[in-house]
Parts: structure tokens; sequence; C-alpha cells
């Protein structure tokens, strides 16, 4: 079964997305939550372990790097995770997104290795985060802080978190109703066009993805932005700390 891109985009933008069953699996079937995760960005809950796991910078991180390495990995099955519902469609589908500058992914590294990371979609001013991985202590909790940073400072809305977890919980992240959601998502996707017809690469990504990734992948943001908008903002452990413990 292959995605369209422009109906992920659209199913994104009215809250619903997409799920397999397993890996193993062909079907994929599209899910609507009643109650929904999200993690507002000024209430990450950043503890003094985490904090001073960033400061030390015990991990080298970067955005769009290794998007497909990160789905990857967070598709394979682990000890905590003996099956995963990323199937080679939904594999295929985010591959075409990132391609299209839509999905996007935050790795963690530990010397040359790829030890955790989270990808996910941006449209607008909302991320919806599709996964995230761990294979080393904190490395998901340390991609996590940097991607709240990076979409704080990017003047993102909403990051959307899917389903609730206990770690999701321990980090910030709180359940709200349907409506609720559906206002948040509305507010912060306005003006996508993605209407009949519409070509997903003239849709764009929008400036505040630009403004989010670029200067983690090591590209310039984008120059349509205004000169404002150039300063690259907290692009290290120490100062992505800096700016969490701020509302923390």
């Amino acid at each position: 079964m292959m995605i369209d891109p422009l109906v992920l985009l659209q199913a994104y933008s009215i809250g619903v997305f997409p799920m397999s069953d397993d890996r193993e699996a062909e079907d994929v079937y599209w899910v609507e939550p009643k109650r929904r995760a999200i993690l507002p960005l000024d209430g990450f809950h950043l503890s003094r372990s985490l904090a001073k796991t960033l400061r030390r910078e015990c991990f080298r991180v970067t955005a769009d790097r290794d998007f497909a390495g990160i789905v990857a990995l967070c598709a394979e099955a682990a000890e905590d995770r003996p099956s995963t519902w990323i199937n080679g469609a939904i594999e295929q589908a985010y591959g075409h997104l990132h391609a299209l500058g839509f999905a996007h992914s935050v790795e963690v590294w530990e010397g040359e290795e790829l030890v955790g990371g989270l990808y996910g979609v941006a449209l607008g001013r909302a991320f919806f985060g599709e996964s995230m991985v761990s294979r080393r202590t904190d490395a998901s909790k340390v991609a996590l802080a940097w991607l709240v940073a990076r979409l704080r400072f990017a003047g993102f809305t909403l990051l959307d978190c899917q389903f609730m977890t206990d770690h999701l919980r321990s980090l910030g992240a709180v359940e709200i109703g349907q409506r609720d959601y559906l206002q948040l998502l509305g507010a912060a996707v306005e003006g996508v066009a993605l209407g009949a017809g519409a070509d997903p690469l003239s849709a764009g990504a929008g400036a505040a993805a630009s403004l989010a990734f670029a200067p983690l992948a090591g590209e310039a943001v984008a120059p349509s932005l205004p000169p404002s908008f150039t300063v690259p903002g907290p692009v290290s452990g120490h100062s992505i700390a800096q700016l969490l413990t701020q509302t923390s």
C-alpha cells in the first residue's frame, strides 16, 4: 500500500494519522484519538539530571542528517519494544515527506554511532511527533529537549505527541480532548493550503520549520526569512538547558 503525500498532509491538518498493526503488516489504517497527548512548549519538565547531561554535551545532536536511519531505528524491535507499528508503507511515506521538506528528524550521536532520536512532521506551526527511540540512557530525552527548544525558538505553537505514556507525562505532556486539540491544530496550521489540486512542494513546510531545523542540519536558514530571524538560536546543549530552565 502506498500513501499519497498530499493525502497524508491533509490527514495531519485535520488531526488524523496512519498506523499499522506491526512491522510486518501490509495494511495501514487511520487513527483519530478522542484524547490527545500534547507537550506544551512552555511546559517541558527539565530534571536536574537531564539538565546536567545537556550541559555536559554528552551527546552530539543534529537534525535531518540521517532521517532514514532514525526511522529505521524507531522501527527496530528492542527488548522493551518487541514490535512496532512502523511498516514498510509508513517508512516509505515519511521518507517521501522528508524529501519534500515536511518530515524532520533529530538525531543523537555517541561518537559516530546513532544512539537515539525522534522524527515527525512539521506543518505550519505544528509539529506532529511520530516516534522516538533511545539506545543509550537519556538519548530520547535529549532529542526531545532539543526539539522543544528549537520549536519554541521558531514560533511553533503545537507539539502533538499523539498518545500519552508515562514517559511523556514525566516530561510535561498533558492529555486534552478532541475539541480542544482541533482548536489548537486549526490555529497552528492556519494559512497552509492543502486543498484539492494542491502541490505539496508549493504548499511548503513553512518558515518556522526552516528556522527550527536548518541550523542543526548544517544548512542556511531560508533566505526569504526576515533578517531578524537569521539568528540560529539555541544550538548547544548548554543553551538548550538554559532556555528550558526558564520555564521548567
